[in-house]
């Protein structure tokens, strides 16, 4: 069935528009690329056996990730409202169902819970910021630098403190919209934070274990290719490597799907998808080529968790001319990436309540901002007074990172794909893509067929 939109002209974002395509490709870049880059994925890569996962997970993001992030572009951008709106005024629009909104509200409360966690790890980078222009890393040992770690985790109220402060930076941005909130924070962030890590990989070349990282990184053990028993990759590490997937591009969760409703007319959706995939997937590589050498030279596990950019790295920088210099710069890089990234995870939540509720945005922020900011202290007391508490997949901050890493952001790219492949008709889609030629043919492809039973596979693995 033809959408109706056509025959009443383009509606109109009621929050604003981006001002050029490059202010979307930063803000969506900005908001993909973040704590999952370098601090999640060099860790999930350590502990699934380094270069078959890392295979795993590029094919991932290009099979299964892109088509999804295209999908939730062209949604936002033809519905013009906050996640759950569109999701219901198109489900309508294309002759289905209003129930299509439920898709809308899943990414929200999935935005919403990985904000709750991510939020307090983002504040362990604040509260490294501190510490490093402190000089508390120079010369420091690798016991040290553990032990100021595990000391600094385990004060709830320190990194309560700083999981505050961040969720109240975020909340300021929210506050001030589109052009004067989002766009002027990521301008200067996001190409910031890659020139640091160009100048890291370049630290990390010469510390004489580059190549056995590379290896690490990028060989695919024997076992792996006779799909032998003892390969390190597992059904749960391709999970992991999809959950990734979608975790680093921001997508299942309305982020992409509300910053694409702000994206001008003239604006392609495959070069902006295309650009956001290539400078995310490229910092997270960036990433793991930084961080694994210096692992090695360290004589560190590259299956330690959750910790790891938060001990090898200040240990390297603790042992280079001008270590407190690069140490506090990267780490407030490190803040200002996960900011942007925050931003965006919370914008569909924020978009929802001043639509819904007819609210100002400073009082859907300081509302959204709020509630988030509550749920996240349950991950704060995770890494100490309920360290020993643990229930399925282990502490609070783990069955929260599980249950939207694994569960939400599949599910709701499995629906996105669903409905932008079989709900929407040809003519819609095409219209929002530009383009009825092979780049086109090859994403209806993608979408209708390999990404949703790709999506659904693993899904049905996670939860059985």
């Amino acid at each position: 069935m033809l959408s109706n939109q056509a025959g009443e002209g383009k509606r109109a974002s009621l929050h604003g528009h981006w001002s050029s395509k490059m202010a979307f490709i930063l803000a969506v870049t900005g908001s993909a690329v973040g704590l999952g880059n370098i601090w999640k994925f060099p860790y999930i890569a350590g502990q699934n056996g380094g270069g078959a996962f890392v295979l795993v997970y590029l094919v991932c993001t290009v099979v299964i990730g892109m088509p999804v992030m295209m999908s939730e572009i062209l949604i936002g951008r033809r519905g013009r409202r906050n996640p759950v709106a569109t999701m219901e005024l198109l489900g309508k629009e294309e002759g289905s169902s209003g129930h299509w909104r439920w898709v809308g509200v899943l990414g929200v409360i999935g935005g919403s819970l990985i904000l709750s966690y991510y939020s307090v790890i983002a504040g362990w980078t604040l509260g490294y910021v501190v510490k490093s222009a402190s000089g508390v890393f120079v010369g420091a040992s690798v016991e040290a630098v553990g032990a100021e770690f595990k000391n600094f985790v385990g004060d709830w109220r320190i990194i309560g403190f700083c999981h505050t402060l961040f969720m109240a930076l975020t909340v300021f941005v929210v506050t001030r919209g589109v052009e004067r909130g989002l766009e002027q924070a990521v301008r200067f962030m996001v190409p910031a934070l890659l020139v640091l890590m160009l100048v890291l990989l370049g630290y990390s070349m010469n510390s004489g274990y580059f190549g056995q990282g590379l290896s690490f990184m990028f060989s695919i053990p024997e076992s792996c290719m006779t799909l032998a028993p003892e390969c390190p990759l597992t059904w749960d590490s391709v999970l992991a490597a999809l959950g990734q997937a979608f975790f680093t591009l921001s997508i299942g969760m309305g982020a992409i799907m509300a910053y694409g409703a702000y994206l001008p007319e003239d604006t392609s959706i495959t070069g902006a998808s295309a650009a956001v995939v290539t400078a995310d997937t490229g910092i997270a590589i960036l990433a793991g080529l930084a961080i694994f050498p210096l692992v090695f030279a360290n004589g560190l596990d590259p299956a330690d968790g959750p910790g790891l950019v938060f001990q090898t790295l200040p240990l390297a920088f603790g042992q280079m001319a001008g270590g407190v210099f690069f140490s506090t710069i990267f780490f407030v890089l490190l803040s200002f990436a996960a900011w942007t990234s925050a931003i965006g995870l919370m914008e569909p939540a924020v978009a929802w309540v001043v639509e819904h509720f007819n609210k100002t945005r400073a009082q859907a922020s300081l509302l959204i901002g709020g509630l988030i900011w509550f749920i996240g202290f349950g991950s704060v007391l995770s890494f100490n007074v309920l360290a020993d508490t643990t229930f399925l997949a282990g502490t609070l901050f783990d069955n929260v990172d599980y249950l939207t890493s694994s569960i939400i952001l599949p599910l709701g790219g499995l629906l996105i794909t669903v409905f932008a492949g079989w709900v929407m008709c040809r003519n819609s889609t095409a219209d929002e893509l530009g383009s009825a030629g092979t780049l086109y043919k090859a994403w209806r492809v993608l979408v209708r067929f390999i990404a949703p039973i790709g999506i659904l596979f693993i899904l049905i693995n996670a939860i059985t």
